[in-house]
């Protein structure tokens, strides 16, 4: 009888397989299943594209090329650009975040989506432990958040910035930190509010404070030092624009795409990792509490 009941328990093991699959490879499948599912749905939305390509359009061509003339100052009877650097050059990696920023941001939509139809409710019930579930939709809104990022590189050569391989690849590190940051804290907008027409409003009230104040379409001339700036600049500004962790990742894709930087180049990439591991915790504490 203990022979017949050992085979009965294997035959059963076989057949679920999910009896023999170390809890690694649960996790790991369902993690990949929920990242491909917000991969999937994102590429399918026509208007999530749209808006990754005409953005940066909007942006490069019209903005960059119409403020392009008033990017100068004339020194000593010369012309010269503020920085040694077109406005179109300036503000390309400016766009590059701001279009990761959108896409981020929008993609945790998926969060009021799914609790509205119960989708959220069958996946917390599952094995699976919240953090995974979390991760995986992160995930998701990060990759697609990189996609539309890397869509703007397609206007590098109208914008005269010289893209190499090397370049892209330590750009991708940078846009990877930025969009797994925002698309947390995307999951926390969404955790609060429980309609679409509120997230899309109060998204847009996070946004667009943060790009605008992360010297991205204006730059704090590094020749100045910080008592120097703060003479120059409103002392609020300064400090909102040195305490924005935006600030750094905009700085570190200028760096990496046009060579130029306005603080430490190893700053960049250390507060944008913090920013990822804390905002990725308070959204995990929210999403617990969910």
């Amino acid at each position: 009888m203990t022979l017949v009941g050992a085979e009965a328990q294997e035959t059963t093991a076989e057949g679920s397989g999910i009896a023999r699959r170390p809890p690694g490879g649960v996790f790991l499948s369902g993690l990949s299943a929920i990242w491909l599912r917000e991969l999937k749905r994102a590429l399918r939305d026509r208007g999530q594209f749209v808006g990754g390509v005409s953005r940066p359009l909007l942006w490069v061509i019209i903005l960059g090329i119409g403020l392009n003339p008033y990017f100068r100052g004339e020194v000593y009877g010369e012309v010269r650009f503020v920085v040694p650097y077109t406005y179109l050059q300036f503000i390309f990696p400016a766009v590059i975040a701001l279009n990761i920023m959108y896409t981020s941001v929008q993609s945790a939509v998926s969060v009021i989506w799914d609790r509205e139809f119960g989708f959220l409710r069958e996946v917390l019930v599952s094995p699976l432990p919240r953090w995974v579930v979390l991760l995986g939709k992160v995930l998701g809104g990060t990759t697609v958040a990189m996609i539309h990022g890397a869509l703007v590189l397609a206007l590098a050569r109208f914008a005269d910035v010289i893209v190499t391989p090397s370049r892209v690849l330590q750009g991708l590190g940078m846009m990877f930190l930025l969009a797994f940051s925002l698309t947390s804290v995307g999951v926390v907008i969404a955790n609060r509010l429980r309609s679409f027409e509120g997230f899309g409003v109060f998204s847009n009230a996070v946004i667009l404070p943060l790009y605008f104040t992360s010297a991205s379409v204006f730059p704090l001339d590094p020749a100045l030092t910080r008592a120097q700036t703060r003479v120059v600049y409103p002392d609020w500004l300064v400090t909102i624009v040195e305490w924005n962790p935006i600030t750094y990742a905009v700085d570190s894709l200028r760096g990496t795409f046009i060579g130029f930087n306005q603080f430490d180049p190893r700053l960049g990439p250390i507060v944008m990792a913090v920013a990822a591991a804390v905002f990725f915790a308070w959204a995990l504490y929210d999403f617990r509490r969910s």
